[in-house]
């Protein structure tokens, strides 16, 4: 393979077990579904990123960013090019005059971790988000959120790289963070840290509110099953589940894809489905939902690959 070559070639100083070659994107996306990316490659630091984003650069090969893969869906022929997975972890805690707490998270921590390692700290401010099972930097762009609160909520501001490969500091005003949404949809910078803004709390009444939402999506989502989390996003004037539900889909399969019979706007995988499954089932979800109701629901995940 010509991009195997070039890596070889590269004298990369990217440890060789963190770079794999034709690796199944099913053992990286909650999914657990997707075929193999040409190139996979951990990468755990700044320098690390540069390098590969200028190497990636050089010879033109397309280079797609990856967080926990909890919010995508690869196609089964799997990604043409680099696919990076961001693993840049860090956290740092300091005292701000007014009594907030800045916190400063890499793009690669899981949002489940920093929150209990926050409520450890009596620092409130993640307990809604705690169950996300996402890291900061794809939470950023989605602007993640649950139970009312949204990571724009909390965020003050952004390293990233930029499409030129320049280091900068973006201020949330800059993100264009709406729902579901934000300019890294678009704009090709990749997030590298996050510094957030948030308060002291008790860590017994903050451990005491992550418990209730763990409880609560337990108990109203599909967890036991692999999926991406919510398939489709809520509607302006509807809730998008409800009409899935009324349009007679839950529990409606295709292959091995189920609309859930827990929760409709989850589609899952029980097993043994494929893409090609998940996607016909969102489609004919779409195409249902539409002639029953007139509405145009869409998807909350990232469909990617050949």
């Amino acid at each position: 393979m010509q991009i195997q070559k070039l890596i070889e070639n590269a004298n990369l100083h990217i440890p060789k077990d963190r770079i794999k070659y034709e690796e199944p994107m099913k053992n990286h996306i909650s999914f657990k579904v997707g075929g193999p990316a040409d190139i996979y490659i951990k990468i755990q630091s700044e320098e690390e990123l540069l390098e590969i984003k200028q190497f990636a650069t050089k010879y033109q090969i397309p280079m797609f960013i990856l967080g926990n893969g909890s919010n995508v869906l690869v196609t089964d022929k799997g990604i043409r090019g680099i696919v990076i997975q961001i693993d840049i972890k860090k956290q740092e805690v300091r005292n701000l005059e007014n009594g907030q707490k800045n916190v400063i998270l890499g793009a690669g921590n899981k949002i489940s971790e920093v929150a209990y390692s926050l409520c450890k700290q009596g620092i409130t401010g993640f307990e809604e988000l705690a169950g996300i099972p996402g890291t900061i930097g794809g939470a950023i762009k989605m602007n993640a959120g649950a139970y009312g609160k949204e990571i724009k909520d909390i965020l003050k501001c952004v390293k990233v790289i930029t499409e030129d490969g320049k280091i900068e500091i973006w201020a949330k005003d800059k993100l264009n963070l709406s729902y579901r949404n934000s300019i890294f949809s678009t704009n090709k910078a990749i997030i590298i840290e996050a510094e957030f803004i948030l308060n002291f709390g008790n860590t017994d009444d903050i451990k005491s509110k992550m418990n209730e939402y763990m409880n609560l999506r337990k108990e109203k989502q599909p967890i036991e099953y692999a999926s991406a989390g919510s398939t489709f996003k809520r509607g302006n004037t509807y809730v998008t589940a409800k009409l899935i539900d009324e349009a007679g889909l839950k529990g409606y399969e295709i292959g091995g894809a189920q609309v859930s019979e827990k929760h409709a706007g989850f589609i899952v995988n029980k097993g043994d489905a494929t893409s090609k499954d998940i996607q016909e089932l969102i489609k004919f979800v779409q195409k249902t939902v539409y002639e029953k109701s007139g509405e145009k629901i869409q998807l909350e995940i990232e469909i990617i690959g050949e």
